[in-house]
């Protein structure tokens, strides 16, 4: 779905995380940044994923990632989210789909026979230099962490 490959230049974003501060792709420079798109907060694969970083995210600090989830849900939804699940990482309302148009993971979906337009599940890692190094589409949810580091063995 999404136009960007590795080698390319990640898009510049800046916004506000669900707790109201300011997030910016610069803010990362240094380090490898796991940017992750997700349909909805509280779903099942959603859970499953957001849980599955959160959990592991003092080992991918160790290892010089950090994180942060995209969803088009909006600021509320998100917030319940990220206080329900502890989650130590920025969660980002992008309800107008700013950055999930830029990174271009918005588009026909097909679901039983039935196409409509959603979010494609998809995670981004970009280097330290703003560069992204590997575009993941086929996300395994409850192995997330286990699937981004086998990357770098």
């Amino acid at each position: 779905m999404t136009h960007l490959k590795p080698g390319d230049k990640a898009p510049y974003f800046e916004t506000k995380n669900c707790m109201g501060e300011t997030v910016k792709l610069t803010d990362f420079a240094g380090q490898k940044l796991i940017l992750y798109f997700y349909p909805k907060a509280m779903t099942p694969g959603c859970t499953a994923e957001t849980v599955n970083l959160a959990e592991h995210y003092k080992l991918l600090k160790e290892k010089g990632f950090d994180v942060i989830g995209i969803s088009p849900d909006d600021e509320k939804r998100q917030k319940r989210f990220k206080e329900k699940y502890k989650v130590p990482f920025s969660l980002i309302p992008d309800e107008e789909k700013n950055i999930i148009n830029l990174y271009g993971v918005w588009g026909p979906k097909k679901l039983y026979g039935r196409v409509y337009d959603g979010l494609h599940r998809t995670t981004f890692i970009i280097d330290e230099n703003g560069v992204i190094e590997h575009v993941i589409k086929k996300v395994k949810t409850k192995a997330h962490t286990e699937q981004i580091l086998s990357l770098y063995e």
